[in-house]
């Protein structure tokens, strides 16, 4: 099975293979990107498809530069809020953009977003 949560994959080797994947998301480092100010943990990804549950820390000001989303991308903010030219999410609030859509979108305060991706975003510059 290619699904997998990255790290885990040794506490995760001996379950059956319709067994649950239980995930402390603490146990977890925070990896940096590229971007500034921007970490992620990786909760599951299938690097056959390019599906990502993803858990993305934004400092205040960060930003993630102008991206498309290939497939449908759904963000639900916990913390914070992010910003883009067509609005706002709030903390507690939840958006999803369709396949083909493209924005940069800024945390002003600083965010924390539960994001799923049924595709890696392309980023561009």
């Amino acid at each position: 099975m290619s699904l997998h949560t990255p790290g885990l994959e040794h506490r995760h080797a001996g379950l059956e293979a319709l067994s649950s994947r239980y995930v402390n998301c603490d146990e977890l480092p925070w990896t940096p990107t590229p971007y500034p100010g921007v970490s992620v943990k990786v909760l599951v990804h299938d690097p056959d498809t390019g599906l990502q549950t993803v858990l993305t820390r934004m400092d205040p000001g960060a930003v993630l530069p102008d991206h498309e989303h290939v497939a449908l991308e759904q963000s639900w903010v916990l913390e914070g809020s992010l910003v883009d030219q067509e609005g706002e999410v709030t903390a507690g609030n939840f958006v999803w953009r369709p396949a083909g859509s493209r924005h940069a979108a800024h945390a002003p305060q600083g965010a924390l977003v539960l994001g799923i991706f049924h595709k890696p975003n392309r980023f561009f510059g």
